[in-house]
């Protein structure tokens, strides 16, 4: 925990939700005492029409690549060097793809505040032979040895920089902390809740992109709202189940946060998780020619996330459970065609009857024997 009273922030990453949360953290930090008012912000430097992306930032105070027409705060400063952005930092702000995750900490080991805060905004699951799939913050804090809070919520990141009312969560143990992260990153239109229980936020964050997935393949097939529904009730159930199985400390309440059940409505109607698959069944375009099509080169997250969740269900054997999580991951190996989507929710289990009873009464036995 850090005791400075005026704490630095750094923002590792500098895609199109770094760069709308550097414009709240931006403003907090230059009208609160608790924070130091200059927000470095780690930019991968790339070229743009002849000009480093850092210099277009620092000088027109937008991102024109990542967040074009939003101004961002002239207290946030892009840089470059990754250790020269975060050296200084009491709160560093994880906002980059998963995949980075690695590199970046290995990098930043040993370079860092023993005493800095983590706050990871990054949704997807790290996989390795030797661990099976990690959260993020697990990761984190593993390579680097200091404490990770995570923030999820349904938060389209053009809607956030465009000022548009949401709501989002952070899961952070400690509530001193907790709070501190609050005022950083809490506006008028940016509503924060606090919870304790870290670990279920941010599994929301990463499953609720293989259901938009599942969604968007829905829409690229031409089928109705009432499947769509049915896609987002059976991915609830499969989220919570995941949790259930592998995280015993998890709270049902949280799945009601905006982590929760307003980040997954959101995303499998408005994300690009969603959209992006919707072309990969209309248009028979490879994964790799949507993200430079669409996304402008940033990832998609719920592909990976699917392949990662799925490979720690070989693992433990339950791939039967999850049937929405391996078909997703299936039709995007192009195992299976698309429409075969709709044999697996007509077959779920959460159909069986006695079904959610068996689900919560294991839940209530765990409490019970802790």
């Amino acid at each position: 925990m850090t005791t400075n009273k005026s704490s630095k922030v750094t923002i590792v990453g500098s895609g199109n939700w770094g760069s709308a949360i550097a414009k709240i953290v931006g403003r907090n930090t230059k009208k609160l005492s608790e924070f130091d008012p200059t927000v470095t912000m780690y930019v991968y430097e790339e070229m743009i029409d002849g000009r480093k992306l850092t210099e277009i930032i620092n000088e027109q105070h937008e991102n024109v690549k990542y967040l074009p027409g939003i101004k961002l705060p002239d207290n946030v400063v892009a840089e470059p060097d990754l250790i020269k952005a975060c050296e200084a930092a009491d709160i560093l702000v994880f906002v980059l793809p998963h995949q980075f995750i690695p590199k970046i900490c290995c990098m930043l080991k040993g370079k860092i505040k023993s005493n800095a805060i983590g706050l990871s905004l990054i949704k997807g699951f790290v996989t390795s032979e030797e661990k099976g799939i990690q959260l993020v913050s697990h990761l984190i804090h593993n390579l680097l040895g200091i404490e990770v809070a995570v923030l999820m919520g349904a938060n389209i990141a053009n809607e956030v920089a465009k000022e548009e009312f949401c709501e989002t969560t952070i899961g952070c143990k400690d509530s001193t902390n907790g709070l501190l992260l609050k005022k950083l990153v809490q506006s008028e239109n940016f509503r924060v809740v606090v919870v304790d229980d870290c670990d279920t936020v941010e599994v929301c964050g990463g499953l609720k992109n293989i259901v938009a997935c599942a969604a968007g393949f829905a829409d690229g097939l031409g089928l109705g709202d009432n499947t769509k529904a049915a896609i987002i009730r059976l991915g609830m159930m499969e989220m919570i189940n995941f949790v259930n199985m592998f995280y015993k400390n998890g709270n049902v309440k949280t799945f009601f946060e905006s982590c929760g059940l307003a980040d997954l409505i959101t995303t499998c109607y408005g994300g690009r998780n969603r959209r992006c698959s919707e072309i990969f069944v209309k248009s028979n375009k490879s994964l790799d020619e949507i993200e430079r099509e669409i996304l402008n080169g940033q990832k998609l997250q719920g592909p990976l996330a699917a392949e990662e969740v799925v490979f720690m269900l070989e693992q433990k054997g339950v791939t039967q459970s999850f049937p929405l999580f391996c078909a997703v991951q299936k039709i995007f190996k192009r195992i299976i065609p698309p429409p075969m989507l709709i044999e697996m929710l007509r077959e779920h289990p959460v159909h069986q009857q006695g079904y959610l009873e068996l689900l919560f009464e294991r839940k209530e036995k765990e409490a019970e024997q802790r």
